[in-house]
């Protein structure tokens, strides 16, 4: 009997691609940028499944040209924003993606760049490696406490959860906004809920974003977001790129109306080196490597992996976005 083909976007951590190869017939994107979208429209061709990274635009003219045998589609990461799920569901084509595994990474991360921000981390080392550390100067270089102050979360789902309890650490005062976020549950940690966005952004000395991107998420910290903002808040996005509008971020970074922004995301995605934004000292940039540590991403391999081999065998991958697509004719009998 032969092995359900399936195609591979990009190298993942070696537990995944060993776990895929012995159960499909594999090919994989060797290049260390993602294909093009002609390219990725050839290697679909017939495939039962697809491993995918953000990068990666699924949309309904791909899964088309896959064809009728195409059962599942496996993200390589929690968000699944470039993945037209509506027509995955449409299609009966299942879409798997990997939550939890890299909740506590990221938020380690998220701290990590609240911390550096506050204290311009980046900065002095910038300032060492330019030659200009001459002598101690009692006026250089002054960042902002942590403890005791203000944290305001948006969007308290798992990764805001864990931001929540490392910030305990610094005896901050955690405050957070998610209509849907259960407040019960979230009360342990001593987290105050706030009635509207607004009232966050006018309190916060420290304002963390962990929201997915959607529709009523995209630009959610514009021009009027900054304007209600402490001229000594410190934003950290760690969400997705365009929940922030750059050009708005970089007005208020150049003209003081915010002190400070740390992003691992950006918008675009990489963000070019030319970009405006890169020329501000007090905006502190990385790749978009909210989960990679060596044992989450290896975790989350294997997770993109097993939710792919159970879709190419008709079973139910163990994280499904869209249960609604069961309910096609592809899957009933199951």
């Amino acid at each position: 009997m032969s092995k359900p083909r399936v195609f591979i976007t990009r190298l993942i951590p070696e537990a995944g691609l060993k776990a895929v190869m012995d159960s499909c017939e594999a090919e994989i994107w060797p290049d260390e940028f993602p294909p093009s979208r002609e390219i990725l429209l050839e290697k679909v061709r017939g495939v039962k499944g697809i491993l995918c990274l953000l990068t990666d635009k699924i949309d309904g003219p791909i899964m088309d040209t896959a064809g009728p045998d195409l059962k599942i589609i496996s993200n390589y990461a929690v968000g699944f924003d470039n993945i037209d799920v509506e027509a995955a569901t449409a299609r009966g084509v299942l879409v798997g993606n990997t939550p939890g595994v890299l909740t506590e990474t990221t938020a380690d991360l998220a701290f990590a760049l609240l911390m550096a921000a506050a204290r311009r981390i980046g900065e002095g080392i910038d300032h060492i490696r330019s030659g200009k550390w001459k002598t101690f100067r009692p006026m250089e270089l002054l960042g902002r406490d942590i403890h005791h102050t203000v944290l305001g979360i948006i969007g308290m789902g798992r990764i805001g959860f864990e931001v929540a309890r490392r910030a305990n650490g610094f005896d901050m005062d955690v405050l957070y906004y998610d209509p849907f976020a259960d407040s019960e549950k979230i009360g342990h940690i001593g987290a105050t809920k706030c009635a509207t966005l607004d009232e966050l952004l006018k309190r916060a000395d420290f304002v963390s974003l962990h929201v997915p991107l959607t529709p009523e998420t995209y630009h959610l910290i514009n021009v009027s977001a900054f304007s209600m903002m402490k001229k000594t808040a410190i934003l950290i996005n760690t969400s997705r790129g365009p929940v922030v509008d750059s050009d708005a971020l970089y007005d208020a970074l150049s003209n003081k109306k915010i002190t400070y922004a740390a992003l691992d995301v950006t918008d675009p995605e990489p963000i070019p080196s030319g970009h405006r934004l890169m020329s501000l000292s007090n905006c502190l940039i990385l790749p978009h490597v909210g989960s990679a540590t060596i044992e989450t991403r290896g975790k989350m391999a294997i997770m993109a992996a097993k939710n792919l081999i159970a879709g190419v065998n008709e079973k139910v991958p163990d994280h499904l976005v869209n249960p609604e697509a069961l309910e096609h004719q592809k899957w009933r009998g199951l």
